[in-house]
């Protein structure tokens, strides 16, 4: 509920120039909603990465006001943004996993 939400606001209704491709892949609501950790995947170099991330914690008072309009709840969670992957990872990490895979013996 709270994830798909973000991941409209985010992809459709923020005009900041900085926010590059971002998805929602995970939201951990605390279990008296006072804070929500989001869990962004972020495309591009890891400069592009950075300033998506710092445009969309930025932005976190418009997306707070815009998912209490849209959920009705009697709290809005605080939110916290994190990439899913540290940011200059991204690029590196088909290259890890294949690393990974090859140390694995084979069944």
């Amino acid at each position: 509920m709270i994830r798909e939400e973000l991941d409209e606001l985010i992809g459709y209704e923020l005009s900041d120039p900085r926010v590059g491709s971002a998805t929602v892949t995970e939201v951990h609501v605390s279990p008296d909603y006072r804070h929500a950790h989001v869990q962004l995947a972020l495309q591009g170099d890891a400069a592009e990465q950075q300033g998506t991330l710092e445009a969309i914690d930025h932005a976190k008072t418009f997306l707070r006001n815009k998912l209490a309009e849209r959920l009705e709840l009697f709290k809005t969670p605080e939110l916290h943004f994190a990439a899913d992957l540290p940011v200059g990872l991204g690029p590196r990490a088909p290259q890890l996993l294949k690393r990974i895979r090859r140390g694995r013996p084979k069944p």
